[in-house]
């Protein structure tokens, strides 16, 4: 037995010794994603990647860095690093020859990893983010007695979930760092409370939440907080407030003129959406894609899905006389493609358009691929901002129920129906008159719209007439008695219709008539030729025409009693909201790569796609937007989920496990809890079903999210930034926070929601536009103290104090506001008229809390901060009520001029100076 014994000891310590080895050679395996793609985007990429690719060599890609280089020699060569052309270039000392050229050489140490990478195989892998989300197991924390139940652990009593587990795992590993940085304790009942209501509601507690939070000893009260805050109907605006930012939501267009365009129904999809916890998949798709959702029975999509495509109808329209229509579609086009990847994929797609990216895997071809999706869509940035859904009044609704009542009853197929419906609804199909063309005796009047004077023509091409016997047209001109004929091929071709034009005032002032053609079949050009002898100057603008067939039970060559009721339809006073709406037939565009980026300079056609170093879209979804929608959603896409889950823990902790939210590609800072996010993300996606309530709760209730958020000594100095989250977040209130929590302190606060936007009180001078005839029209009533994210946006001028507080333009997708800390922001809170009005009613109220300053000032605290004001601030904001008394008492005058009322006293006025002054302290505009 003692030979045999002996033998399974030595089995025991040679498999011991093989497994040893083996860990050994594992964990000595260089990394390309966190060791050399750095290095080589570092220093190669530039001359040899998406960009340039200096002798025909390019690190992006596998397949490009294994090729043979122009010289004919291969720069890496797997498994053999001294044959590899790379290596040799790298440790030359001839500068003409040496890599990289003009450049420092890079260290010994980076050229040996560069060494041992190629000598290992020159595995390539791709960057973590473009790897499919798998769920990782969740980290078991504390001793496997305490797990058990034995003992207690410090650990185990700490963590809440399983977002903890993954906290606590990763400074464990952190070498260092494992004894020095320990978690911090649970922040106080008033802290939480606050911090909660701020993230979730954008809104301060109120002190029957507080009251409720504190006197309740179960459990599970914070739990309980948590939803309640969620379930507020403010929680709705203040996702809304974000979701604003990535929509580049205004109430304006952008551009020189700047003019309004009414967006905010969307802004009230936005709102309920958040506050239903419409899943983020759905959420998604309906905004990218709500126009082409099938519905039950064929039915058209509801108001609502279409509303949803409002966020890629707040691209800028640049309504400048002498732009080219064409050009600011593109651009708007380009932008709705940046814009989808910025908000859904987290990568900086945009450079792809004028080349290959320089870093991640995305070729300039597959730019316009991906175009091609969101290059199909009806706008052509053209002033009226078509197509638009249309909300008619009482009166006008009952003649649309009436005509679609009509044609359901006669439809002869489910197309006429539809027709109908998208006629008055949308208008559409219709083409715009920037697309007329043989001008003789006309013009593009300011590059918009045709114009024609007498004795002038221009031309349709090429429009099918197959089945199509009712003109509609919109025109107008101040001319008395002008005459417009359409012909037939040419100017003097056979006459299909001659009517006079209807005197409106102004060319630029239209109405909408319908005309009966006669039955002619296929294709042929359409001229417009004007007769107006009596004032041949006075031009006659047509903005839009379309051929459509007649409503069903109409006669064919004259018009009929539907035909009069479709007239009245198209010219009543309907309010107007853009939307997505898909070219059909003739009107379906072609894509086409631009060569640099230039959009007139076309190359090849392409066909829609997504990038080929992503999956794939399954072969059943459709080759549009709906499609590229529900493939962004699909769980097998590595991208969606990742950024989302990252942009709300952003919101949440002041900083994303990225911080670079608008950046997980090569270039963006790393993950400090990769495996942390990817949990999250399988979990959003499986587990939550998309859920943002339920992420957001889980977020919540960990306790890494609870902790206090002082920093000691020791934290700050090993972790400054919290990169390991030992403590809780601290933050700058954002510029809308910041308003709200004010005006809710003040008692001003207005808790109306939904509707057009507000204009409050701002600076004078602020809209100065030589080309727009608006001005800022001083809401009453309560409109003037809404939330801010009701506030009027004039992109070009937007609401002053908000900007202070790094609001942005919106005239381009921002996907994380960057904090900043200025004395213009002191200036701001203390002088705004918004913020002194509110602290003129705080301060209203705070004299009736009590006999002495004392005790008024500690009640004003107690208000906005929910907690007592410390002995020694006290003491400061009572001597400085006092001192402002004094001088108010010496300048009666001034204290009547600050309150803007004639009874008003230097106490009321001190007050008020006070209040001012306590609102603009740091700990008031900072989340704890």
């Amino acid at each position: 037995m003692k030979p045999l014994f002996r033998l399974s000891i030595a089995l025991v310590v040679l498999l011991t010794l093989s497994s040893v080895a083996w860990l050994t050679m594992r964990e000595d395996r260089v990394d390309f994603n966190t060791q050399i793609k750095p290095l080589l985007n570092k220093n190669c990429i530039a001359c040899h990647g998406g960009v340039k690719k200096a002798s025909d060599f390019s690190l992006l890609f596998e397949h490009e860095a294994l090729a043979k280089a122009k010289s004919g020699k291969h720069a890496i060569v797997p498994g053999n690093a001294d044959a590899s052309e790379l290596i040799r270039r790298l440790t030359l000392t001839d500068p003409e020859e040496r890599m990289p050229l003009e450049a420092p050489p890079l260290k010994k140490e980076e050229i040996e990893l560069l060494r041992t990478w190629i000598n290992q195989g020159a595995d390539w892998g791709k960057h973590w983010a473009y790897e499919p989300v798998t769920k990782p197991e969740v980290p078991k924390i504390g001793t496997f007695w305490s797990r058990l139940g034995v003992v207690e652990n410090d650990e185990l009593k700490w963590a809440k979930n399983e977002i903890d587990h993954f906290v606590l795992d990763k400074i464990s590993h952190e070498k260092g760092l494992a004894g020095s940085l320990k978690p911090s304790p649970e922040a106080d009942k008033i802290t939480l409370i606050r911090r909660v209501s701020l993230d979730l509601t954008g809104l301060p507690p109120t002190e029957q939440d507080v009251v409720d939070f504190l006197n309740d000893k179960s459990p599970n009260a914070y739990e309980k907080m948590v939803d309640r805050a969620l379930a507020n109907p403010a929680y709705g605006e203040r996702w809304t407030g974000m979701w604003l930012d990535l929509a580049r939501y205004a109430d304006t267009k952008g551009y020189e003129a700047d003019l309004s365009r009414p967006m905010w129904r969307y802004r009230d999809w936005l709102i309920k959406a958040f506050n239903e916890d419409k899943p983020f998949d759905q959420f998604t798709v309906e905004q990218l894609a709500g126009d082409l959702l099938p519905n039950r029975n064929g039915e058209p999509p509801t108001d609502n899905q279409l509303i949803a495509t409002g966020f890629h109808r707040n691209t800028m329209t640049n309504d400048e006389g002498g732009t080219q229509d064409e050009e600011y579609r593109v651009a708007a086009v380009i932008d709705r493609v940046n814009t989808t990847w910025d908000v859904w994929q987290g990568t900086t797609f945009g450079c792809v358009q004028c080349h290959s990216h320089p870093y991640d895997p995305f070729t300039h071809d597959e730019y316009y691929k991906y175009m091609a999706f969101f290059n199909n869509t009806r706008d052509e940035d053209v002033p009226s901002d078509t197509p638009t859904l249309r909300f008619y009044k009482e009166a006008d609704s009952v003649k649309v129920q009436e005509l679609h009542a009509w044609v359901s009853q006669r439809a002869a197929n489910p197309q006429q129906t539809k027709m109908a419906d998208r006629l008055t609804r949308l208008t559409e199909p219709k083409v715009n008159s920037h697309y007329f063309d043989q001008y003789v005796n006309a013009s593009l009047m300011g590059a918009m719209y045709t114009a024609i004077q007498d004795k002038g023509s221009a031309r349709m091409k090429d429009m099918d007439l197959n089945g199509k016997n009712r003109l509609i047209i919109a025109w107008g001109t101040k001319a008395e008695k002008a005459v417009m004929t359409v012909h037939q091929d040419s100017p003097d071709g056979p006459v299909l219709l001659q009517q006079p034009v209807p005197k409106t005032g102004s060319p630029w002032r239209d109405t909408t008539l319908v005309f009966a053609l006669p039955n002619v079949s296929g294709r042929h050009h359409l001229y417009l030729t004007l007769s107006n002898p009596k004032s041949p100057q006075d031009w006659v603008m047509v903005k839009w025409v379309s051929l459509q067939p007649a409503l069903p039970g109409q006669p064919a060559t004259i018009l009929g009693d539907m035909d009069h009721k479709l007239t009245e339809i198209l010219n009543a006073k309907a309010e107007l909201l853009p939307v997505m709406q898909e070219n059909t037939g003739d009107q379906v565009r072609e894509t086409f790569v631009f060569q640099r980026g230039n959009w007139l300079v076309k190359g090849k056609k392409v066909s829609a796609d997504v990038p080929k170093s992503l999956p794939p879209m399954d072969k059943n979804l459709p080759k549009n937007r709906l499609g590229l929608a529900r493939w962004m959603v699909n769980r097998q896409n590595p991208l969606t989920a990742r950024v989302a889950v990252n942009r709300f823990w952003e919101q949440l902790f002041g900083t994303g496990i990225v911080e670079t939210v608008e950046d997980i590609g090569t270039q963006g800072i790393p993950p400090t809890h990769q495996e942390l996010l990817d949990w999250l993300a399988a979990e959003f996606m499986e587990t939550d079903h998309w859920s943002v309530k339920k992420l957001l709760k889980k977020m919540a209730l960990s306790a890494t999210y609870r902790q206090h958020s002082k920093a000691s000594p020791e934290a700050l100095a090993h972790d400054p930034w919290n990169k390991f989250l030992m403590r809780g977040p601290r933050v700058r209130l954002t510029a809308e926070q910041v308003r709200d929590q004010t005006l809710a302190a003040s008692g001003l606060l207005s808790k109306k929601q939904f509707g057009p936007s507000v204009m409050p009180a701002q600076p004078d001078g602020i809209w100065q536009s030589p080309y727009s005839p608006e001005s800022w029209k001083l809401s009453q009533g309560e409109d003037r103290y809404r939330r801010a994210l009701y506030t009027y946006w004039k992109r070009t001028a937007p609401y002053p104090s908000m900007i202070t507080f790094d609001s942005p333009s919106r005239e381009f997708c921002q996907l994380r506001r960057l904090r900043t800390n200025t004395p213009l922001q002191a200036l701001v809170t203390l002088n705004d008229p918004v913020y002194v009005e509110a602290a003129q009613h705080l301060a209203d109220w705070m004299r009736y809390q009590g006999k002495t300053p004392e005790q008024q000032i500690q009640a004003g605290f107690q208000r906005i901060m929910l907690r007592p004001l410390s002995k020694a601030k006290l003491a400061v904001l009572t001597r400085l009520y006092q001192t402002t008394q004094r001088h108010y008492q010496q300048q009666p005058d001034e204290a009547r001029k600050l309150l803007t009322c004639s009874e008003g006293t230097p106490e009321l006025a001190a007050l008020a100076v006070t209040a001012n002054a306590m609102l603009n302290l740091d700990e008031v505009v900072t989340k704890e």
